[in-house]
């Protein structure tokens, strides 16, 4: 049916809009759920549908383009960094210092106390970075390796890191996000990080206690870790503490502000000059870890399998995958869907409550859609500027939400960059860990409550712009 001056209505354009996006979900649980095959041809296949219709559209193809390019562009900086990660992967655990990470750890740390140990020390070293990536690529494939020595599920220990690895990158002034969601919301940086410990510091609190429960119930059964995996950690690596002064020089050079991309090559220089005095590696070898990953022969089996991991190669299926989600939500976007879906959704939105709770499915569904968590703060923030201005409600009310909803949950779909990354890096599934990640699934609940209830639900005082607090909703 068509509206005004012959143009489709808006009930068309939405029909219209949903077809790429259940095609994908179609495609989705062919290949991955009954087949088990990787997603990117699922997500170039809603792509192509996705052009096609917008093709017929009259949608200008060098339009489409432009803005897949844009997309992908956008995230070049993030790939970087992830091909960087994977070197100082493979390199850091030929020069030993991924496994004097795990040694000492071992000896640290008690089976009963560590997941709450886990998600409140990567807290910290996200706090610090302001990456939720550096964190899992440094301390968090180190936590791993002493879960599965102390018996503990793999998915619970990723759960554990993911979770403070994300409240850092939330809270910290250095991350990219947290700087990204007061931008597009319209308010100032630290204000929005007042504002987010409301909800985000209730969530850490009840998932440390989670994972305190449920640290002492498999860490009492896990028992004392085997002594021969730190046997074989001693008798096939030069074990030091010093060699732990890498990680923690590379964490300063972030808190010095220095960029991640830099901070990660000094990283991978450092550690190569470690392994080299260490280890008596050759350049060769190093150079062969840092393309290909280490391939380890301890004699331990479990060993084997943790330490065999890094490299440029091995990360370059995430980047594809990345590329092919993201050029999906570029296609998406050039074709004008996104905002029609966003629109749609905002239509329901009559309250406080329900625009909090569209801001949050919004950026849950773009998380999913676009596959870029960039995306799912942007686009969101921008359409539903106006709402939250026309409502009364101060800005840092939406910058919160976007956070809550949009950074926390990328980690939680496999084809998007975070749960990529996550997934690749730790070594395990998303939805493996997905039910222990117990900050990224509780933060994005309590903001809804908020929403509906008006806890910190901050006006905007008409005549002096100065925000007050009311628990009444309006």
């Amino acid at each position: 049916m068509a509206g005004k001056h012959g143009h489709p209505s808006f009930a068309v354009r939405l029909s219209i809009a949903m077809i790429p996006v259940l095609s994908l979900l179609v495609f989705l649980w062919l290949s991955v759920v009954r087949h088990g095959f990787p997603p990117h041809l699922s997500l170039m296949g809603a792509t192509v549908i996705a052009g096609v219709l917008a093709t017929i559209g009259k949608v200008r193809w060098v339009h489409l383009r432009s803005s897949m390019v844009g997309a992908v562009s956008g995230t070049l900086a993030a790939i970087y960094i992830l091909m960087l990660i994977g070197i100082l992967i493979g390199v850091w655990v030929r020069s030993g210092i991924v496994p004097a990470m795990i040694y000492y750890g071992l000896e640290a740390v008690s089976p009963r106390w560590f997941l709450p140990t886990v998600a409140i020390t990567s807290s910290i070293v996200s706090l610090a970075t302001g990456s939720s990536w550096s964190t899992a690529g440094t301390v968090g494939i180190a936590f791993m390796g002493m879960g599965q020595a102390m018996g503990i599920p793999a998915g619970m220990t990723a759960g554990a890191v993911i979770s403070g690895a994300y409240f850092g990158d939330k809270m910290s002034p250095l991350s990219d996000t947290t700087n990204l969601a007061p931008a597009v919301a319209g308010t100032d940086l630290f204000t929005h990080i007042r504002h987010m410990i409301w909800t985000t510091g209730p969530s850490l609190t009840l998932a440390i206690i989670l994972y305190t429960v449920l640290g002492i119930y498999v860490g009492g059964r896990a028992g004392v870790p085997d002594p021969g995996l730190g046997a074989s950690l001693a008798s096939s690596f030069s074990l030091s503490w010093w060699l732990l002064a890498v990680p923690v020089a590379v964490m300063v050079l972030v808190i010095f502000r220095v960029p991640a991309i830099p901070s990660l090559v000094a990283g991978i220089v450092l550690g190569a000059l470690t392994g080299w005095i260490s280890q008596d590696v050759t350049l060769w070898e190093l150079l062969s870890a840092a393309k290909s990953g280490y391939h380890a022969s301890t004699g331990s089996k479990i060993l084997d399998t943790l330490l065999s991991r890094g490299g440029l190669d091995g990360m370059m299926d995430t980047v594809g995958l990345i590329i092919s989600a993201v050029t999906f939500g570029g296609m998406m976007e050039g074709a004008g869907y996104l905002d029609d879906i966003t629109e749609g959704i905002l239509r329901m939105a009559k309250g406080r409550g329900s625009l909090v709770l569209s801001t949050v499915l919004t950026a849950i569904g773009l998380n999913v859609v676009a596959g870029d968590q960039y995306m799912a703060i942007v686009i969101p923030g921008r359409m539903y500027r106006k709402a939250y201005r026309d409502m009364g409600l101060h800005p840092k009310n939406l910058s919160r939400a976007l956070e809550d909803s949009g950074t926390l949950t990328s980690s939680l779909v496999p084809w998007n960059s975070g749960g990529a990354f996550m997934s690749h890096t730790l070594g395990i599934p998303v939805v493996a860990y997905l039910p222990f990640a117990f900050l990224n699934l509780i933060n994005p609940i309590i903001s809804i409550i908020y929403g509906f209830f008006g806890f910190t639900m901050d006006p905007v005082d008409p005549d002096d712009d100065t925000p007050r607090s009311t628990s009444k909703d309006g």
